[in-house]
């Protein structure tokens, strides 16, 4: 009897741990089938929601053709993440508001703090134009200036600029300006559709982003989670 005993408490030891152990497995194929299900849902939707440049929240839409934006958060600051007609992006990691030292051009041209996103654009529109904006230094929300009116030089940038919602369509190659917070952002028309824009940019938890562009009598306005000031254009 006491033998029986004991070997009968074995078993259902045996039978109770085995127990356990199907259910675990049950669970993490469930958790598994959920979690394929829910990204092949939201595949479907051809979009996906990433945050911005600070709070921003905006949407990125890839078409088939086009590889999705890199995230800069994924890699260290410095990392190249992404290139336009030759000019790389690098990421500023994981911190927006961090900087990485001064960076020039080989002849001595300041492209602005690493990796921020002015330094883009300033080292884009230099290798690119040759060109060298009087004024370098400040931060993005003053590359465009409220008190011009449409189409006016902006000498401090040595660029004409049009506001948002004015008669000039934005093209390939402008700098787009938001003047949101405390500092601003600036970023790179890399395309332009019927009713969209494309944009390219550096220190942005994503380095492409679309925004919705809209013509009402022969007016042009871009919006999104946060709205542009206007474009420059060299």
């Amino acid at each position: 009897m006491r033998r029986y005993e004991r070997y009968s408490g074995r078993t259902y030891r045996r039978r109770k741990k085995d127990s356990s152990l199907a259910i675990a497995f049950v669970l993490i194929i469930s958790a598994l089938v959920i979690v394929t299900v829910h990204r092949a849902v939201f595949q479907e939707k051809n979009y996906e929601a990433f945050p911005s440049y600070g709070s921003q929240n905006a949407v990125y839409a890839p078409t088939k053709e086009k590889a999705e934006a890199a995230r800069q958060s994924e890699y260290p600051a410095g990392t190249p993440i992404d290139e336009y007609k030759g000019v790389v992006v690098y990421s500023n990691g994981t911190n927006y508001m961090s900087s990485h030292g001064l960076n020039f051009s080989q002849d001595g041209y300041y492209y602005g703090y690493k990796w921020q996103c002015v330094e883009f654009v300033k080292r884009f529109y230099y290798l690119k134009f040759g060109h060298e904006m009087p004024d370098g230094a400040g931060n993005a929300k003053y590359f465009f200036n409220p008190m011009l009116e449409q189409g006016a030089f902006n000498e401090q940038r040595g660029l004409y600029q049009y506001h948002n919602g004015g008669d000039v369509k934005p093209q390939e190659d402008d700098l787009l300006v938001f003047t949101d917070g405390a500092y601003g952002h600036v970023a790179i028309i890399s395309e332009v559709g019927k009713d969209w824009i494309e944009v390219i940019q550096q220190n942005s938890e994503i380095t492409r982003e679309r925004y919705k562009m809209e013509e009402k009598d022969g007016k042009y306005y871009i919006s999104g989670e946060k709205k542009p000031a206007g474009w420059l254009r060299i």
